[in-house]
């Protein structure tokens, strides 16, 4: 029964990509942006649903069961990015939209009159978010696998899901997206509701119940203690997700922000999503009562449905799995429209429109079939490049930051001197020296480096390259 709720689930979310499309696609900016033409409510569920991902769902679960009140650095972040983001939508958008923006990497090549930097940009861009698709297709498996315990209807959830994605995708761009995000944020709260009251009640007795156990059986869990997940790895970590998020360096969150109607649309909804953003601490709740009845060493990523399943009936299951599986596929369209339109715009350079869009629409067949094959024959391939995705990306916010301003006070050089020293601090720092840094996190060192690197290449260049005109 929970399979063919699955099932339906993931053919119901398909439908809707596809009712998405209100007309064809003119060209790739109608395509990418919609147009630029959302309103206030279509905006909340593309940008405020962007931070319910699979790793927001079951991840926070798992890591509130892994690593106790560790997981809560995911709450502050999002709340500070939103601050900065209140105060930068509208010059972004401004910008966006005189200067035909659909991507990050348009931006960073118009700013700074470089086509070296927006290409760069690009390219890392795609690496450090294809594990992010990958992360979503592989966990739209593992969510199947875990509730029926059948490995092949796990793969066959996953090569399901991916065709339909791929299919509203390719049919309706980013209006696909926000057509699907409408029903992925409205299960996905009834589903958290049903399990914040169900689960604790049926474990425990309650919510207060569950924290007075753990202060008794674990009190450990219940403060920031010495180990991988410590005060220095909190803090780091909540830093470089806050850069990462407010100065816009991960490539898909551009299309979301360049489709407002108009700027007023976007700080409304930043003043309002912080807010929103406080139902991360449900998944929490359930990932502590999981402490207390989940043996030590279980696989963190299916505690919430493992509790789900025992104390919940199989069809109110059946929901919790279909919105399980939302928060998979549809941020996976996201990432797909960030992922294509990097590679049409700012990597394979055409000037015809039609053929770029045929590039666009190819990169969307290719980068999901990639993300599924490795996902099914190689599902760990790829997840030493996941430790990437946020500290590989925030690299690019002090190239961001400057680009914002009226006047850009650096050229080129500097800023792709800086970017490619982060890099490099990273690449070593994650993969190579990996105990250097004790538990700080490696975006943030990287980050440190890039902004010295950058500081001292500019004191150095010629006065010709120091000022670069903006708009």
């Amino acid at each position: 029964m929970i399979l063919a709720f699955t099932l339906a689930g993931i053919v119901l979310i398909g439908v809707l990509g596809f009712v998405g499309r209100r007309r064809p696609a003119a060209d790739l900016a109608e395509w990418t942006v919609g147009g630029r033409r959302f309103g206030a409510v279509t905006m909340w569920f593309l940008q405020a649903g962007e931070v319910f991902t699979t790793f927001t769902f079951l991840g926070m679960a798992g890591l509130a069961f892994s690593g106790g009140v560790a997981a809560m650095y995911a709450l502050p972040y999002v709340p500070i990015a939103y601050v900065v983001l209140f105060f930068l939508a509208k010059r972004l958008w401004t910008l966006g939209k005189e200067r035909g923006y659909l991507t990050q990497g348009d931006f960073l090549e118009d700013r700074y009159s470089s086509r070296a930097l927006g290409t760069l940009s690009a390219v890392l861009g795609v690496v450090f978010v294809l594990p992010y698709l990958q992360l979503q297709i592989t966990g739209l498996g593992l969510i199947v696998r875990l509730v029926t315990g059948d490995t092949a209807s796990g793969t066959l959830s996953m090569v399901a899901g991916s065709v339909l994605v791929v299919a509203f995708v390719l049919w309706a761009g980013l209006r696909g997206v926000a057509a699907t995000s409408y029903f992925k944020d409205g299960i996905m709260l009834v589903a958290l509701v049903v399990l914040i009251i169900a689960v604790p009640t049926h474990f425990a007795g309650g919510i207060p119940a569950v924290f007075h156990k753990i202060e008794q059986l674990h009190p450990e869990k219940l403060i920031v203690h010495s180990g991988a997940n410590d005060h220095v790895w909190f803090v780091t970590s909540m830093l470089v997700s806050a850069i990462g998020v407010g100065l816009m360096t991960l490539p898909h969150s551009w299309p979301a922000l360049m489709s407002a109607r108009d700027p007023k649309v976007l700080r409304r909804n930043y003043a309002w999503m912080p807010v929103y953003e406080l139902c991360l601490l449900l998944p929490m709740v359930i990932g502590f009562a999981a402490i207390l009845v989940v043996p030590k060493g279980s696989d963190p990523n299916g505690v919430l449905l493992t509790l789900s399943k025992d104390a919940l009936p199989g069809w109110v299951t059946g929901i919790v799995v279909v919105a399980a599986t939302a928060t998979a596929m549809v941020p996976a369209a996201g990432i797909l429209i960030g992922i294509s339109s990097l590679v049409a715009r700012n990597i394979v350079r055409v000037r015809s429109g039609r053929r770029q869009f045929w590039i666009n629409h190819g990169t969307v067949v290719l980068a999901s079939t990639l993300a599924l094959v490795l996902g099914i024959f190689r599902p760990d391939l790829l997840a030493n490049l996941l430790l990437l995705t946020y500290s590989g990306s925030v690299q690019l916010a002090p190239a961001n930051l400057l680009g914002f301003l009226r006047r850009v006070p650096v050229g080129k050089g500097p800023v792709l001197a800086g970017l490619v020293a982060g890099e490099l601090v990273v690449l070593w720092l994650t993969f190579v020296d990996t105990h250097l840094v004790g538990t700080v996190n490696v975006g943030l060192v990287g980050l440190g480096a890039n902004v010295v690197v950058l500081a001292l290449t500019a004191a150095v260049a010629p006065r010709r390259t120091a000022l670069v005109e903006a708009a």
